[in-house]
């Protein structure tokens, strides 16, 4: 029940930063006087609905997601009967309608870690994998001693505890493990077996033990959460990056191939991921896996492409530059971009994104990821 609880909680806890993203675009709309049609949450059909100040505001069936009707945002509209289209108010104010959205995931992840600073701690990136002991673990059967520094692990580099533990978690059986030892460098067959993982502690299959996570004042929570946070937008870039080459992963996952721990995952994966989370009482790995989440749907709304915001916010400004070079040519400026030249290239880009929707889904539900 833990489990079924832990799942339901964190996909309720991704509808709402879904929901509050559409209100981001609606507040900011209203502020700068555009006509705000309608605000529901959810899809699919409506439960109800109410008009309050020329607005309808709704609440859909399906609790995923949810729209803001902004009047004249695109020329497919065919609803504008007002004198307050979209279309028509200053480039600086349709940018940060459209950053509104993606810009509130970024603010819901920052709060998150900055709760979690003065709550259950952040975790510690800083320190070396020195090892302060191996007692009882997989670590001194295969020979390494206290003191030792952990240099890499299988291959990987490992500068920092944090990302030492992070290649450790990835592995299992026999795995070199390569440890500096005063001015040596030394190489150690490690047969890291697959444990529950209920936080870094556990790493200690390979002996270790350093504070591995950090509370902080309601003061110096800012700078702690804002130097994670960037830690954490450079992994989102950094996975991003690197999505089109975990595709053949995901489909050999989903015929029954191992599945690749750093591969995608769904809003179905991390809601599984955190339900186990919960199950275990793991609340940091929880907040931190939704705190990401967050960050990836902000980065991932704001990339150059219809119909993410980013493709509006390009569109916004290509109207921009071409109506000042057509201003320096002595030529008249031209109305919105025509959006029905643009529906063959952002169909292309809903269905490939459809498609790999799908794919993620399909993995995490029949090879998914997990945490033990």
């Amino acid at each position: 029940m833990a489990y079924i609880a832990g799942i339901v909680l964190f996909a309720l806890c991704v509808c709402l930063s879904l929901a509050l993203h559409e209100a981001g675009h609606m507040l900011t709309a209203r502020a700068f006087g555009m006509k705000v049609r309608r605000f529901f949450v959810g899809m699919g059909p409506t439960l109800f609905s109410f008009r309050r100040r020329g607005v309808e505001y709704g609440l859909k069936a399906i609790p995923i997601g949810g729209f803001c009707d902004i009047s004249g945002m695109t020329t497919l509209d065919e609803n504008v009967r007002d004198e307050r289209p979209m279309w028509n108010f200053k480039t600086w104010q349709r940018t940060a309608v459209m950053a509104a959205g993606p810009l509130t995931h970024f603010l819901l992840g920052f709060l998150i870690l900055f709760v979690m600073a003065m709550s259950l701690g952040l975790p510690n990136t800083a320190s070396k994998p020195v090892l302060a002991s191996t007692e009882g673990g997989a670590a001194a059967a295969a020979g390494i001693r206290p003191g030792d520094e952990i240099v890499s692990v299988a291959g990987k580099s490992t500068p920092t505890w944090q990302e030492m533990v992070g290649v450790v978690r990835a592995q299992s059986g026999p795995t070199p493990v390569e440890v500096k030892r005063g001015d040596q460098l030394l190489t150690f067959q490690v047969t890291i077996p697959r444990v529950h993982r209920d936080g870094v502690g556990e790493i200690g299959v390979i002996g270790a033990s350093v504070q591995t996570a950090f509370q902080y004042g309601p003061v110096d929570a800012v700078g702690a959460t804002a130097a994670y946070t960037g830690q954490m937008f450079t992994q989102t870039f950094e996975r991003l990056i690197e999505m089109p080459q975990r595709i053949p992963g995901l489909v050999s996952a989903v015929f029954g191939g191992e599945r690749e721990l750093n591969s995608p995952v769904s809003v179905v994966g991390a809601s599984r991921l955190g339900g186990e989370a919960a199950e275990a009482g793991l609340w940091s790995i929880f907040f931190l896996l939704l705190a990401g989440l967050n960050f990836f749907l902000g980065v991932f709304n704001l990339l150059p492409l219809l119909p993410m915001d980013g493709g509006h916010i390009a569109v916004t400004w290509y109207e921009k530059i071409r109506d000042k070079i057509r201003g320096l040519r002595g030529r008249p400026a031209l109305g919105p971009v025509d959006y029905t030249r643009l529906a063959n290239v952002t169909m292309a880009l809903v269905v490939v994104g459809g498609l790999f929707v799908v794919l993620t889904i399909t993995a995490d539900i029949v090879n998914p990821i997990r945490l033990t």
